[in-house]
């Protein structure tokens, strides 16, 4: 019996514990989230944004946050628009407000509408369009892809409707053969007759056009070839570059720069692997600033193409735009190469897969903000737009450890062009 009075005693003191839990866990969570009956009513949308919340809104772009405002929005179980369903935040609903960032993804069945449904899957809609931008482009594999062969453009927003289907144009010659969509990538067959001009894609929702120009003829630095234009033929300094083409590499327009040899960690080739120029002023060798406005360097960008057949897998490519202060006539030097006192920019296209090769000749964009590392990899203050006169190219050091290789590095028309 005294057994039996002690279980029964333990059992009263552990319920009161247990109660005395429940009754603090709800004390403390007195504004806890609950789903409310009864169907939700939308009287109007507005934007978040303070300056224009008293804006009413039918429409918005994907991935815009929106507050629907009406009674009794905690009902609100699931939400839809169009057919893209909605992440709910319980944090940012009441009963009056319900914020919501529109999905990103592209609906497929466009009936311009908001569902909201109820915990008992009653349905009430909204009428609201989700709008999607006009196709971006952003970059192209190669912005000297001769016509007749294939060049991708990166983007968003690419959206080829069976009803109305995207088109793409150079320079305002249509493309007519696209060989594969998606919402970020096109590639097509670069159509005879496409000259200098920006590239335009149309789709459903708008037109959008390029900030780069397809074979850009303004900015041109060097682009190897002595055909009688202002763009430089040659290097200048103290080893000579080797400038031609090569049997097993097709030419863009003209001859080239070529890199072709042995690198490891601790190569210094500059027999093989560097290019000089480093001017005296006049009119065989020119100075940079004479050929470009180098004053907003934050809006400006240096560009090229490059073809790389055999594997890169060791050293940086170290970018210098010289000045006469470091290179200057009859006394050019390199020992402002050697150290980290000069900001230079470093590309190293094998870092992140451990080799690099490409198919074919591709653009590469280093913007000039880039310019600030030391030979050995560290930060240094930016390049300034003092004075800018001179290019040099050296592939060694960069403070990153790779593998010996042996690779062909073709370079062409080196520009530099604003960034927008």
């Amino acid at each position: 019996m005294m057994k039996l009075m002690k279980y029964i005693k333990g059992l009263v003191i552990v319920g009161a514990v247990l109660s005395g839990v429940m009754m603090t866990s709800c004390e403390d969570e007195p504004d806890k989230y609950e789903i409310a009956d009864g169907l939700p009513t939308v009287n109007y949308i507005r934007m978040t944004d303070p300056e224009v919340a008293d804006s009413l809104i039918t429409g918005a772009y994907m991935s815009n946050t929106i507050c629907l405002v009406g009674e009794n929005l905690r009902s609100v179980y699931e939400l839809y628009f169009n057919d893209q369903k909605a992440i709910l935040n319980t944090s940012l609903i009441t009963d009056n407000t319900l914020i919501v960032d529109i999905p990103s993804t592209i609906p497929s069945v466009v009936t311009n509408k908001i569902y909201l449904i109820n915990k008992n899957h009653e349905t009430v809609t909204y009428d609201f369009n989700v709008l999607v931008p006009a196709p971006e482009i952003t970059s192209m594999s190669n912005e000297y892809a001769q016509p007749g062969t294939v060049a991708t453009i990166y983007g968003d927003y690419f959206i080829d409707d069976p009803n109305i289907p995207l088109t793409v144009e150079i320079a305002n010659v249509p493309v007519t053969e696209i060989t594969s969509l998606t919402r970020n990538a096109i590639s097509f067959v670069v159509p005879e007759g496409a000259e200098t001009g920006y590239v335009n894609v149309e789709s459903i929702y708008g037109i959008g056009q390029s900030t780069f120009r397809y074979m850009e003829n303004d900015g041109i630095l060097f682009d190897f070839d002595d055909d009688g234009d202002d763009a430089i033929a040659k290097d200048n300094g103290w080893h000579a570059a080797t400038i031609g083409t090569l049997e097993n590499i097709s030419s863009l327009d003209g001859n080239y720069l070529i890199f072709q040899g042995d690198l490891d960690n601790g190569s210094w080739n500059d027999s093989d692997f560097a290019f000089e120029y480093w001017p005296y002023g006049d009119e065989a060798t020119p100075y940079l600033n004479t050929l470009v406005d180098f004053e907003d360097l934050s809006n400006l960008q240096l560009k090229f193409e490059v073809n790389v057949p055999d594997a890169w897998s060791a050293c940086a490519m170290q970018i210098l735009l010289t000045t006469n202060n470091e290179v200057s006539g009859d006394n050019m030097n390199n020992s402002f190469f050697q150290g980290d006192t000069f900001p230079r920019a470093l590309w190293i296209p094998w870092q992140s897969s451990g080799s690099y090769t490409t198919t074919g000749w591709t653009t590469v964009t280093v913007p000039l903000s880039e310019f600030r590392y030391g030979a050995s990899g560290i930060s240094l203050s930016p390049l300034s737009s003092t004075d800018i006169t001179g290019l040099t190219l050296f592939v060694w050091n960069g403070g990153v450890t790779g593998t010996a290789c042996s690779p062909t590095i073709c370079i062409d028309n080196i520009r530099v062009v604003p960034i927008y």
